[in-house]
């Protein structure tokens, strides 16, 4: 498996508006096995993104046809910035 755990913080009072864009139900992830967005409780206009992907090629995938197709582009307007991004490899878990 292949995980990521990245911090994004939104435009000033637009995080809830963000997360329902990363939450989009129409948004396809074949491979994925767990995507959950959560608030930072310690930053109003952030939020963690928890990703666990079959492995990385599925995700770089995902990643190519999702900026092809523009899906996301609602959400990326909403970024004011991308935190790092922190790589795992999950071993499993609860849903896993």
């Amino acid at each position: 498996m292949y995980g990521l755990i990245t911090r994004l913080t939104a435009h000033a009072g637009r995080r809830d508006e963000l997360a329902l864009c990363l939450l989009d139900p129409n948004v396809k992830r074949p491979g994925c096995h767990s995507y959950v967005v959560a608030h930072d409780l310690n930053d109003a206009d952030a939020l963690w993104i928890t990703e666990v992907w079959m492995d990385e090629a599925t995700h770089t995938a995902w990643s190519h046809t999702i900026m092809e197709t523009h899906e996301m582009l609602p959400a990326l307007g909403l970024i004011a910035t991308w935190g790092d991004t922190t790589f795992t490899r999950p071993l499993g878990g609860v849903g896993l």
